[in-house]
This record gives structure tokens, C-alpha cells and sequence, in this order.
């Protein structure tokens, strides 16, 4: 009981400690929950997509924050400012609290107004307390286009001959291109396929694509490129002339050793045919031209293939009139589409003897008529003996 007394006594004896600590608890209640600083919130990562943009390109803008302090902080806004390169979408107008080791993402579409470079729109973050966060986010703009250009075509193009055209399309961006693609366009002939597809080409690739055209007049053609970056469609056109001339690798078939001999009723020419030129000449046939005209056995001699430096022999024969010198002798061929070409090599008769028992005006043969006379007379002959013996 003494004790309890003294203790009692002692608190009433130090009224100030008791000031004290109530002072102290009022305190603690007002003092916040500790929370971590705004210098605690950091962006980690910012992205674009595509990676480069073009003029009047859109993309997709990303920023990644991460709260690194040990502590929830509480964030009013997100928005993103920039010339240049400017936002289209609406900012974030409340975002709420980033926890402690946390990380969140926020994405902007953009659009590139100005020219080439690197623009540094502005990502603003806003804390609710107090402070901010400006972080300038680099976006790159360059407008240099996919190039494109002939490999392969004819030295010569001819109507309604089939050639193969080799388009090669090269990426010379910083970035990859998506869904390339070459489409021919314009009048005057036909091509197939009517589009090629290459895919996507990264940096300093390229892919090839071939096209048969087949020309009907001479024209031009166009060959547009078209791909994407990111979301944006572009082109990029590449004009092939038309133009009609000698193809130098094209079948040449050419008529030798030539001989002409009269027969009865005409003439037979026998000779060779040799194909001088580099590519196949196909379903190969020789005949007599006007003013010649092609008699049996031989009125149209058939060849059929000529390879590259093959060579065959002919035999045609014919008729003609008084008074001509020379023939034309006519070599009709197709070539591996089907076009048919003619060569025409003219073949003098000065020569050759005159045609064997022909009369001038191209009737029956003088021997012909001396032979049926004597047959009549003869049958004539026997009828008149049987008569008088009966």
C-alpha cells in the first residue's frame, strides 16, 4: 500500500511529463503514413511502333514507368506533348497509385508532321502531392522510300512475244517494311502473274519477283511497289518502256545450197535450212511463194523443230510462168508461245533449164498429145481389120 502511494504520488508530483507525453501522441496520430518519393518513380523503357516513321506516318508510342521506392506513390495524370511528332489520343487524366517495385505502361498514338529527324515529344508525369515527371521520349522520322529496279528483261521486245521481266525490290530503311509487294499496272498487254508478293524485307534485304509479259503495242509499263510500315501503306513506281525492236536471241532460220532442176510440168528446188539464230525455231515449214505455184509431190515441205545450229534438208516443187526469174521461198515458224515468224529467201530459175515437155501456154505436154493420137489411130486401126474379115 506504501508503494502504490508513492507511485501515485510521483506522477502527481511531475505534471509536466505527463504534458509531455501526451504531446507526443498527438503527435504521432497527425504525422501520414510514410510514402515514397516522386524522385522514386522512374521510366525504364519507351518504345515505338513502327520503329521509324515516315511523313504523315501514325505509330504507336509506349512508355513504361516502375516505382523503385519502397513505397505506394499516388499519380494524378500522364500526358504527352510534343511538335513534330504529336499526340492524337486523349492523355491519362487519373491514374491512381503506382505501388512499391511496381511498373506500369501507357501508349500514345502519334502522327509525324514534320520533316525528317529525331523529335523529343515530351511524356509528363503528374504526382498528386506534389512534382512531376518530364521525360523526353526520342522518335525517329526518315522518308526514304524501297527501291526497285529491272534485273532481267529482253534486249528487244516484239507483239505478242512473251518475255520474263525480273523485278528485284530492296529495303535501304532503318527499319523492316511488312508486306511487300509488286503490282504491274497499265494498257497494252498482258502479264502474268498479275501481282508478286516478296513479304517482309528487314534492313538491306531485298527479294526478286519475275513476271511473263506479253506485249500487244508497244507501251509502258508500270511496276508499283507497295508495302507497309507499321499501319501506313506506301508506294514507289517503277516505269519498264516498251519499246519493239530485233530480238537478238530470236530463231534466224536460213536457206543454203540451193538447186533448182526442171520436171515435168515446173521445177524442184532442193536446198538446206539451217537455224542460225539462239533459240528453237518450232513446227518449221517451207513452201514456194507467189507467183509461184506449189504442185504435188511436194507443195509444202514440213521440218518440224530447228534447234540452235541444226540443219535440215528440203524439197519443193511448183509451177510458174512464162517470163519469171526468181521465187520466193518461204520459211513459216513458231516460236516456244506460239507467235508465228516468216523468213523469205529468193531463189533465181535464170539457170535452170526450161520445164520438160511444157508448152508455152501451160497445156498438155506435146509427147503427151503425139501419144494419144497414135493410140487412137491404132485402136481405129484394129476395129477397121476385124470389119473387113467379118
Amino acid at each position: 500500500m506504501v508503494g502504490k502511494r508513492l507511485s501515485a504520488e510521483g506522477r502527481k508530483g511531475h505534471p509536466g511529463l505527463v504534458v509531455l507525453l501526451g504531446l507526443l501522441a498527438l503527435l504521432c496520430s497527425l504525422v501520414p503514413v510514410a510514402s515514397a518519393a516522386p524522385a522514386d518513380v522512374t521510366v525504364v523503357s519507351s518504345s515505338l511502333d513502327p520503329p521509324v516513321l515516315m511523313k504523315g506516318d501514325t505509330g504507336t508510342l509506349t512508355v513504361v514507368i516502375q516505382n523503385t521506392g519502397a513505397d505506394t506513390v499516388a499519380i494524378r495524370s500522364a500526358r504527352l506533348y510534343g511538335s513534330g511528332v504529336v499526340p492524337l489520343s486523349d492523355p491519362y487524366p487519373s491514374v491512381g497509385e503506382l505501388g512499391a517495385g511496381n511498373s506500369k505502361t501507357f501508349t500514345f498514338t502519334v502522327r509525324a508532321d514534320g520533316g525528317e529527324g529525331t523529335f523529343y515529344p515530351q511524356f509528363v508525369l503528374d504526382f498528386r502531392d506534389a512534382g512531376s515527371l518530364r521525360y523526353p521520349v526520342p522518335v525517329q522520322v526518315e522518308n526514304t522510300p524501297l527501291s526497285a529496279s529491272v534485273i532481267e528483261k529482253p534486249d528487244a521486245f516484239s507483239a505478242s512475244r512473251t518475255a520474263d521481266i525480273t523485278v528485284r525490290v530492296g529495303n535501304p530503311r532503318p527499319n523492316a517494311a511488312s508486306g511487300v509487294q509488286v503490282v504491274p499496272q497499265g494498257s497494252g498487254f498482258a502479264v502474268t502473274p498479275t501481282g508478286g508478293f516478296i513479304g517482309t524485307l528487314a534492313p538491306d534485304a531485298s527479294g526478286m519477283v519475275t513476271f511473263n509479259l506479253t506485249p500487244a503495242a508497244e507501251t509502258d509499263v508500270t511496276f508499283q511497289v507497295v508495302w507497309r510500315n507499321g499501319i501506313n501503306t506506301h508506294t514507289a513506281d517503277l516505269m519498264l518502256p516498251v519499246a519493239f525492236g530485233e530480238d537478238k536471241r530470236q530463231a534466224d532460220p536460213v536457206i543454203t545450197n540451193v538447186e533448182v532442176t526442171p520436171i515435168a510440168g515446173g521445177y524442184r528446188i532442193v536446198g538446206d535450212v539451217t537455224n542460225a539464230g539462239l533459240e528453237s525455231a518450232r513446227s518449221v515449214l517451207i513452201t514456194p511463194g507467189a507467183p509461184a505455184t506449189p504442185t504435188d509431190p511436194f507443195r509444202v515441205y514440213v521440218v518440224g523443230t530447228l534447234d540452235p545450229d541444226d540443219i535440215s534438208s528440203f524439197e519443193v516443187t511448183f509451177r510458174s510462168g512464162a517470163g519469171v526469174a526468181e521465187i520466193p521461198v518461204v520459211v513459216e515458224y513458231r516460236d516456244d508461245d506460239g507467235n508465228r515468224y516468216t523468213a523469205t529467201t529468193m531463189v533465181g530459175l535464170g539457170n535452170a533449164a526450161a520445164p520438160l515437155d511444157e508448152r508455152e501456154d501451160g497445156g498438155f505436154p506435146v509427147t503427151g498429145i503425139i501419144v494419144v493420137v497414135l493410140v487412137a489411130l491404132g485402136v481405129g486401126g484394129a476395129i477397121y481389120y476385124f470389119w473387113k474379115r467379118t
